[in-house]
């Protein structure tokens, strides 16, 4: 059943799939990319055969429409979420969907369910997910060669609410192989992550932190967002591994920490040094910042600042990437695109 904008209510959204009037859709055929439109069906229809199902060719993104105190809608670096939406086809052996379409497209998609998008002082967005997957039939080991592009969207709310200081711990599983798929956003990274996460949330963690696939002995990110810290000199840190997802949200916050004085890096962070941290969190898209209050390793809880107060830099930090996404503050060139007719 379509979503009724009169059923909504924006400060209690959830982050839920809803289905609104308007996705956007391409098709892969016959070595290039057929011209996208706009459909009303929210339905895929996939032969038994299709590749998607047998061997996974699938790639997605997330990015988000926020809504300005004047009413107009800004989209954050939407061009990032194209590019790397390349790097994951390139990846997966698929066709990249053309970059400037991909950006184009979402506009198409936030304007005709713009309806949709929560208003400012909700604490909501309207969420993006394009997402393609290959659906030509297949038996022995290949890539298709046919594929659909979609672009869905859904009103959510905040996928962590507030700046709450939550606990996690660090899992005995690897998210990812060192040489595997880890920078690409596929499907198959998250599926394998689903059994440590349901097994953290049954201890009463918010999710897991997964460690280097080789050595075990460094940080490489959550379940679904990236690890920074802040070292007791100040300085803003985040992991640089070949294993985990390229972040938007991470390099936004590098280039805000540089700006704040913060002299950011990535670089290596062993497991020891950050519980050492001054402070810590966990950044993404649908998070944005969620601030680490605990990690447990072994049995053994550390404290990362405070388990019920966020530190002052997190909450800087978080405070000044929110106002460039919705427009109260001017942040670099070229990070804030209006969507308008």
């Amino acid at each position: 059943m379509k979503q009724r904008i009169e059923d909504l209510d924006w400060k209690n959204l959830g982050f839920v799939y809803r289905d609104l009037p308007y996705r956007y859709e391409a098709k892969y055929k016959d070595g290039q990319w057929q011209e996208g439109k706009l459909v009303e069906a929210s339905t895929l229809t996939l032969s038994e055969g299709a590749e998607i199902l047998h061997y996974g060719q699938e790639i997605f993104e997330g990015l988000k429409a926020y809504r300005r105190k004047d009413g107009k809608i800004n989209l954050f670096r939407p061009e990032q979420n194209a590019h790397r939406f390349t790097l994951s086809a390139e990846r997966l052996a698929m066709p990249p969907f053309p970059e400037e379409q991909f950006v184009a497209a979402v506009k198409q998609v936030v304007l005709a369910n713009q309806e949709f998008v929560p208003p400012y002082d909700s604490g909501a967005t309207l969420y993006l997910r394009p997402f393609m997957v290959g659906t030509s039939n297949v038996l022995g080991v290949q890539a298709a060669n046919e594929y659909t592009f979609r672009i869905f969207a859904v009103p959510v709310g905040a996928y962590i609410k507030g700046l709450n200081p939550a606990a996690y711990i660090v899992s005995d599983y690897d998210r990812a192989a060192y040489a595997g798929t880890g920078q690409a956003k596929t499907a198959g990274n998250y599926a394998s992550s689903l059994l440590p996460s349901v097994e953290a949330h049954q201890k009463g963690y918010a999710d897991c932190l997964y460690l280097d696939p080789r050595e075990h002995k460094y940080i490489d990110e959550f379940g679904g967002a990236n690890f920074f810290g802040i070292t007791s000199e100040g300085q803003f840190v985040t992991p640089k591994s070949p294993s985990i997802l390229i972040s938007i949200t991470k390099r936004s916050l590098l280039e805000l920490a540089k700006k704040q004085g913060l002299n950011p890096v990535e670089r290596q962070i062993t497991l020891a040094e950050a519980f050492g941290m001054k402070e810590a969190g966990a950044m993404g898209t649908a998070a944005v910042i969620s601030p680490v209050g605990s990690i447990t390793y072994q049995g053994q809880k550390h404290v990362i600042y405070s388990e019920e107060e966020t530190g002052p830099i997190t909450t800087k930090l978080y405070q000044e990437l929110v106002d460039i996404q919705y427009g109260n503050e001017e942040g670099p060139e070229g990070w804030v695109q209006e969507v308008s007719e």
